[in-house]
């Protein structure tokens, strides 16, 4: 079989007149799937926000940060005030041959600057304009991930019990609204393919923020529970989640989501009555004495190394893992394929993990 996928867009040009993250993570899904993708920066400003944004042991004097390589590779970037008008027109130029662009302007700054969806599509009736919002149409209201974070519920309930919330450390938020968008321009395409006709498309990263709440949700709707902070933990499942550190000073998560899996997991850390004890026989029963179980297995692992334990368990189909710093995770074989280079002008060699990660393969 063939992967068809890498240059599945080949003849497709994107325009993108996003910045930060949520915006440029679809310019850059296109261009992984072989698309040109020109991405327009404002060049009185220096260019997308993010190119700043440097961690304190960065090269001061590069002109990008690695938070703004992640989500633009391969892109063709060009530096335009789109408030000057020979700037605008040349935009205009590009937007006539293209079949998507993509935009996160808060509401009347692109109309500002000409590049509001009524006037692109008089440029270009197949145009598909795809628009990332903060909250509904309209709301002029700013808003960041974190920001997101907390009125959508995750702040509230991540971190551990009875301390102060905890920011989820990658702005998901924002990826899930990206992923929201490109779905949304995916069928935007699939209906163009039938009718030639182009469309607007929009997402807000409060709507994917609430759509992503998923079992939280509906504990809430269906069962009146408020998410409380949990750390690791799994409401629903034990042991799910819970950490034991082990002889080498190692922490192992596990994932435990049925009983014949505790079974196999008491099993291999030579405990077989635990999983017969009427108190941990349920997933129910394990939820509800989750605090008595915690403290029967924390001594067992103590007792040995954490390479040992993962792969007696991991060999036996019980999930469980290593928590890896980042040099871990890309030590691993299947991370290390998933690392996209490209060099820059000035002979830097830009990283990032790959965003596409599916396969199409062709019969």
């Amino acid at each position: 079989m063939k992967n068809i996928q890498q240059d599945f867009f080949k003849d497709l040009t994107v325009i993108e007149l996003a910045s930060v993250l949520a915006g440029p993570s679809v310019g850059m899904f296109f261009a992984e799937l072989g698309a040109r993708v020109i991405k327009i920066e404002n060049k009185k400003t220096g260019g997308d926000v993010t190119r700043k944004w440097k961690l304190p042991n960065e090269n001061p004097d590069s002109e990008f940060s690695a938070y703004y390589h992640c989500v633009n590779w391969r892109k063709e970037v060009q530096m335009l005030d789109l408030r000057e008008a020979d700037d605008r027109t040349q935009a205009h130029v590009l937007i006539r041959e293209a079949d998507v662009v993509v935009s996160n302007y808060r509401p009347g700054a692109a109309e500002k600057l000409g590049m509001d969806y009524t006037t692109l599509k008089a440029l270009n009736n197949k145009l598909i304009y795809a628009q990332l919002n903060a909250y509904a149409e309209g709301d002029t209201t700013p808003a960041f991930d974190i920001v997101l974070q907390a009125e959508a519920g995750f702040l509230y309930m991540t971190g551990e019990p009875e301390r102060a919330p905890v920011r989820m450390p990658v702005a998901m938020i924002d990826l899930m609204a990206a992923h929201q968008l490109k779905e949304g321009v995916l069928l935007a395409l699939m209906h163009r393919m039938k009718t030639g006709e182009g469309s607007y498309v929009s997402a807000s990263l409060f709507e994917s923020a609430v759509a992503s709440l998923a079992n939280q949700a509906t504990n809430w709707l269906m069962a009146g529970n408020i998410p409380q902070r949990m750390g690791t933990q799994h409401p629903n499942i034990a042991p799910y989640g819970d950490l034991f550190v082990c002889k080498d000073g190692k922490p192992i998560v596990l994932a435990v989501g049925n009983d014949k899996q505790f079974s196999e997991l008491c099993k291999h850390l030579d405990c077989s009555e635990v999983a017969i004890d009427e108190r941990f026989k349920t997933n129910a029963q394990r939820v509800i004495h989750r605090k008595l179980l915690i403290d029967i297995l924390t001594p067992i692992f103590q007792k040995s190394d954490s390479k040992d334990i993962l792969e007696k368990l991991k060999n036996n189909n019980v999930p469980a893992a290593g928590v890896n710093n980042m040099q871990e995770v890309f030590e691993l074989p299947l991370a290390r394929n998933m690392v996209l280079e490209e060099k820059l002008p000035d002979n830097t060699i830009s990283k990032r993990a790959k965003t596409v990660v599916f396969t199409v393969h062709k019969h």
